[in-house]
């Protein structure tokens, strides 16, 4: 049995990629900040909820220590948790914007791959799948036929282009895991209004695709919902 923690699962892609795994037969430990929240969504899932707030040290530890004590070792974590910021003219924008931003789309994304490690390296095929994004991309955004090229959110489109960079380097070093970056694509989620065109179920394609394909594919790459892609 797969067991999968994803982080930001009581609601949107979160939410969905755990509602699938569930039906791929995968064992999912839905981590959410809010606990009524999280428990919720679990309770209408089936899955078990785990408390986690990706940009508190002790507890993204207390979170690594439950999972621990109730099932001993993990094979997939998703890095879904993530917070878009101030967007439109960034004249007015503060060091305290860009730092929020990226300590849940980046630095929570390190706190929580080095607590989950040990808890990974158990699994005979560990993988990690980070939720990142093509709003940091630099072809993506100049291409004018794309939606990223339209939207102006420098804290969320700086966090990305770092998270997918940083993907790299974790493949690069960390030869014993499979770490990939999943781009969802332009989805209708509270984190855009519901504005995106695409549905979850669509913008999770990707995120489903690289935690359930099994040994022998690469690491290191960048994907959405039709393949593998170029980042730039």
């Amino acid at each position: 049995m797969t067991i999968t923690f994803i982080t930001g699962a009581n609601k949107g892609l979160g939410y969905e990629t755990a509602r699938r795994l569930l039906a791929h037969g995968h064992t999912v430990l839905l981590g959410a900040r809010d606990a009524k929240a999280g428990t919720a969504a679990a309770t209408e899932l089936g899955a078990r909820f785990v408390q986690i707030d990706v940009t508190d040290d002790d507890s993204v530890a207390a979170a690594a220590a439950d999972v621990e004590k109730h099932e001993g070792a993990i094979d997939v974590l998703i890095n879904n948790a993530g917070v878009h910021g101030a967007h439109g003219d960034p004249s007015g924008l503060t060091g305290a914007d860009i730092l929020s931003v990226l300590d849940v789309n980046v630095v929570g994304v390190v706190r929580t791959t080095t607590a989950f490690l040990p808890l990974l390296r158990r699994s005979a095929d560990p993988v990690i799948v980070n939720v990142s994004s093509a709003m940091g991309s630099l072809a993506a955004t100049h291409d004018p036929s794309r939606a990223e090229s339209k939207a102006i959110a420098p804290a969320y489109t700086a966090s990305k282009a770092a998270l997918t960079m940083l993907t790299t380097q974790y493949a690069k070093s960390l030869t014993d895991l499979r770490i990939n970056a999943a781009d969802p694509g332009y989805t209708a989620t509270d984190l855009n209004g519901n504005t995106g065109p695409q549905t979850v179920t669509e913008g999770t394609d990707a995120v489903v695709r690289l935690a359930t394909e099994g040994p022998g594919h690469g690491s290191g790459r960048f994907v959405d919902r039709t393949g593998e892609i170029a980042w730039s």
